[in-house]
């Protein structure tokens, strides 16, 4: 016979009460083993299904697991299990795993006492130092109209060395308050290694235990499941991308989907089965709420305490970088197995990649590459180029996402005819979408881009308009034995002010998309280009502005950030 039960990691007393009202002695205890039967990895953490068989006595049991990980979330554990007779499932809780005291030899139980006295004197050195912060923070909040003589104001030309004074005493305090807090976490962790040895004299890591509290109506065997949410592990996508052409002809490419899985969960995954799945259990469950947005008037002292901060951070941002420890090398692929293709099970609102067979990842922090799936695309090649900032014609192959599945963001490896020629990244693609991918640098295909005028008038009395007349000429030429498809961009400068105009001039070569990508100003020409064949394209402007102002060009990022002006105004 057989019962499945899923429950909850955590009863109500009234259940619990219940079954030990039902007992006519304590429950006995029996600790058991089990293994980690799969896996299923996320972007943000894993789960974990663990099975285990026990003989169950009649009446009450308690099933003790040890060794479980530490960051095993409680909330997240849940239990069902089978029998060949009738039995039920009552509670299942877990514990920090007690551990076996032992005597700290002399020199180890004095150096441990050296180090709590060490993190009580740095704790009070940072309370002194918030403090002191606190205090310049007040400075600060006071603004410039109440720091001069007498409670007067100060006087304005001292604002800005006012702001400079308080934004270096900010950044030197903040920046004394990380390197002590760094301190103090090293003794910390020196405290907790010391104190670890003594309680667990093999070295082990702290672990968790996992009681569960069954109960049957005789003896019975028991296949018990219980799966649990446990931080430490992820996986990444990465894409290998191999190109043949054969003489213009439609390219071949093969797309081959990787899933870089590690994991530092405290427990080693061995001889499992591994899934990794697109959804993220860690990134929430709801979108943020949006509050009232308000219209004030200007207020300079504000503007004066938010200057402060600003500089404080940039102060501390700048210090930390020049002394943060270099990042570590990244850890090889460590290709265990021969590789074999997921399988793929896609949902309404996400997808799963079961790898075949089985997988063995320690918890040391490796990464493992495992093959989730190959797709053979008949791609459209094309050359690209943005001359105003690079003249080099960059090979992209375009193709629409045909899998169930989305194409997640990740780093691609590029060979063409078998040759390596670099790495990209691939941004998210949802299945049935177009997407296009660089291939390199296409030598056979010449981009040159040359001013051909440039002429300023000189005004000659105040309030004059000034006007300036720019025209650029790009040339194309195709050294392939076989046609090529091309894309240049190429952009003018746009205006969000009425004293400022900008004109296209007739001289331009007509483009086929103005605004590419929803660029204003962003200009876009696409044409085939026959062997050994040159194509020009011409970009003329004029720009007008009054003569007694300073212009500046600035790039406007997509995002909608502030601009990014150039270092120097245009005069």
């Amino acid at each position: 016979m057989t019962i499945k039960t899923l429950h909850s990691g955590l009863c109500s007393a009234a259940a619990i009460a219940a079954l030990i009202a039902g007992s006519p002695a304590l429950a006995a205890q029996i600790e058991a083993n089990s293994r980690i039967s799969n896996v299923i990895v996320y972007p943000d953490s894993a789960r974990v299904a663990r099975v285990l068989e026990v003989e169950l006595p009649e009446g009450a049991t308690s099933v003790l697991l040890r060794g479980l990980p530490l960051n095993l979330d409680p909330a997240s554990l849940r239990v069902e299990g089978e029998g060949s007779t009738p039995f039920s499932i009552g509670s299942a809780q877990t514990r920090v795993a007690p551990t076996d005291p032992k005597v700290l030899p002399e020199s180890a139980a004095n150096r441990l006492r050296d180090l709590k006295a060490r993190a009580d004197a740095i704790k009070t050195r940072i309370d002194a130092l918030e403090g002191r912060r606190g205090m310049v923070q007040k400075f600060a909040d006071a603004g410039p109209d109440k720091l001069g003589a007498f409670g007067g104001g100060l006087d304005i030309a001292k604002w800005t060395e006012a702001f400079e004074a308080v934004g270096r005493e900010l950044a030197k305090v903040g920046e004394d308050i990380r390197l002590a807090n760094v301190e103090r976490t090293q003794v910390q962790d020196e405290i907790r290694a010391l104190e670890a040895s003594n309680r667990s004299p093999s070295g082990a890591q702290p672990a968790r235990d996992v009681i569960i509290d069954l109960e049957a109506a005789a003896a019975s065997k028991a296949l018990i499941t219980i799966t649990y949410q446990v931080r430490g592990a992820y996986w990444r996508p990465a894409y290998d991308v191999k190109l043949t052409t054969d003489k213009g002809a439609k390219a071949q490419m093969e797309l081959v989907r990787r899933a870089l899985v590690r994991q530092r969960t405290g427990e080693d995954w061995t001889d499992a089965e591994i899934a990794v799945s697109t959804s993220r259990p860690g990134r929430g469950v709801k979108a943020p709420e949006v509050y009232t947005e308000r219209l004030a008037f200007f207020d300079p002292q504000t503007v004066a305490r938010d200057r402060a901060k600003d500089s404080a951070l940039r102060e501390t941002s700048r210090a930390q970088t020049m002394t943060a420890a270099p990042a570590p090398a990244a850890a090889p692929l460590a290709m265990r197995a021969e590789e074999r293709e997921a399988v793929l099970e896609a949902g309404d609102f996400e997808a799963v990649f079961r790898i075949p067979g089985r997988v063995d990842l320690a918890s040391d922090g490796s990464e493992r590459s495992l093959r989730i799936g190959t797709r053979q695309i008949t791609a459209d090649l094309s050359v690209r180029a943005a001359p105003a900032f690079d003249p080099t014609a960059y090979l992209e192959a375009s193709f629409v996402n045909t899998d169930e599945a989305p194409l997640l963001p990740g780093e691609l490896s590029i060979q063409r005819n078998g040759v390596f020629v670099g790495r990209g990244q691939l941004e998210m693609v949802a299945p049935g979408a177009l997407t296009r991918i660089g291939l390199g640098a296409d030598e056979r295909v010449k981009i040159e881009r040359k001013p051909v005028i440039r002429k300023e008038n000189e005004p000659t009395w105040f309030g004059q308009t000034k006007q300036e007349v720019r025209e650029f000429r790009t040339t194309v030429q195709n050294l392939h034995p076989f046609p090529m498809k091309t894309f240049i961009v190429d952009r003018i400068p746009i205006s969000e002010n009425s004293a400022i105009t900008i004109e296209q001039l007739p001289a331009t070569t007509p483009p086929n998309d103005k605004t590419v990508e929803g660029r204003r100003g962003v200009l876009g020409w696409t044409f085939d280009i026959a062997p050994n064949e040159t194509k020009e394209i011409k970009l003329a402007y004029r720009m007008r502005w009054p003569a007694d102002r300073d212009v500046t060009f600035e790039t406007l990022p997509d995002n909608g950030e502030r601009p990014i002006p150039l270092p120097r105004p245009m005069r």
